[in-house]
């Protein structure tokens, strides 16, 4: 394993919140650019963990060029899986996290569904940040994190190399650390060499998801 790797690995377990699955009133699976999220949101529905699976996302400046919104790419991967469309709703006008958390709760309300508890789905890197915003700006539920079950050495592919992922990671845990202060988070402690490799990542260059200003 090189240096980089070492250093961005320490990122990947932190972003990881480790929850264990437990039965859940809805299944909320936050777009991206990674199909499999989908696809271990249909998986967590069929196997019984909740009774409906929401797709929240619209277009955002990672969303692949063939893609009509994220949640409409999603959902249509759910039904490929055997979702029925019945226990499916779509969410697909929301540009960035917050919009996702405030347009499914909305969503949700119109079709009377109350949860209190939720398993929200997102790309690996992005379970740690998905929770603080959640807890912050969904008052109520109790939400289980759950991610595509892939470890740092298979998560890459053609379409999401390693080098992006990682640049991703470090924008992350940015937000992680300046969020809180914004409103948009609850503060998440980072240790010191999760810290550390953070800011080493940062020297060498993985600075394009970097909040801008």
């Amino acid at each position: 394993m090189s240096d980089i790797d070492t250093l961005a690995k320490k990122l990947w377990d932190y972003h990881h919140m480790n929850h264990q699955l437990e039965k859940a009133d809805a299944i909320v699976a936050f777009g991206s650019y990674d199909i499999r999220v989908a696809e271990r949101a249909a998986e967590l529905f069929l196997a019984g963990w909740a009774p409906i699976l929401l797709f929240s996302g619209g277009r955002g400046r990672l969303t692949p060029p063939g893609w009509d919104t994220e949640a409409d790419e999603f959902a249509r991967r759910a039904m490929d899986l055997g979702v029925p469309r019945e226990k499916i709703l779509i969410e697909n006008k929301s540009a960035n996290s917050g919009e996702n958390i405030l347009f499914t709760k909305n969503l949700l309300t119109e079709h009377r569904i109350h949860p209190q508890t939720v398993i929200v789905v997102h790309k690996p890197y992005m379970e740690r940040r998905a929770f603080a915003s959640c807890k912050k700006q969904w008052e109520g539920p109790e939400f289980i994190m759950a991610s595509p079950e892939l470890s740092y050495e298979e998560y890459p592919t053609d379409t999401i190399p390693k080098d992006e992922f990682i640049k991703d990671m470090v924008g992350d845990l940015e937000r992680i650390k300046l969020y809180p202060e914004k409103g948009f988070q609850i503060p998440q402690a980072i240790p010191a060499d999760v810290r550390e490799a953070y800011e080493e990542l940062v020297r060498r260059g993985y600075t394009k998801h970097l909040v801008k200003g």
